[in-house]
């Protein structure tokens, strides 16, 4: 460090722990994911989404599950090319696609969403008592910063996010 840099600890910076952290987090659940079904980071996303709601666009999972328009894009063509969802026109707004699983994709998922709550389970296992108030903490930092969607904040580097 140069004498007119200011003080800064990476290591104690919560925007980059916390970015490890899920990192980390996130690439031992894909390994697992990847291995048994095939399935991309960006797959998992849309089905989990998918598996939840009642059919939804491009749009609501990039949204929900906060990844690029184009990924969230090519995960359904692969996943539609797969047999795992399907798409039809919206009956409310025929410019958007209505997406959902097929019975492939929710027999996927009876198997995908245990290995998860497994997964789940082990972070659970090593934080101990922790566990709820990391949950807490991370549900306030979500409320406190929310994403912004606005298309002039898209190119703009955010110093919240690290």
């Amino acid at each position: 460090m140069t004498p007119d840099t200011p003080a800064f600890d990476l290591d104690t910076f919560t925007p980059y722990l916390v970015a490890v952290a899920a990192q980390v987090l996130s690439d031992g659940l894909a390994r697992e994911y990847q291995e048994r079904f095939g399935i991309s980071v960006p797959d998992w996303r849309v089905l989990v989404h998918l598996s939840h709601s009642d059919g939804a666009s491009v749009r609501d999972i990039e949204k929900r599950v906060v990844m690029e328009k184009s990924k969230v894009s090519r995960a359904v063509a692969r996943l539609e090319g797969r047999g795992l969802i399907a798409k039809r026109q919206s009956k409310d707004d025929k410019r958007l696609l209505n997406l959902s699983l097929t019975d492939a994709g929710r027999g996927l998922m009876l198997e995908l969403l245990p290995m998860a709550t497994g997964y789940q389970g082990r972070i659970r296992d090593c934080l101990g008592p922790d566990f709820e108030a990391f949950q807490r903490c991370l549900g306030k930092l979500r409320a406190a910063f929310p994403r912004e969607d606005a298309p002039a904040a898209a190119g703009a580097r955010d110093v919240r996010r690290g």
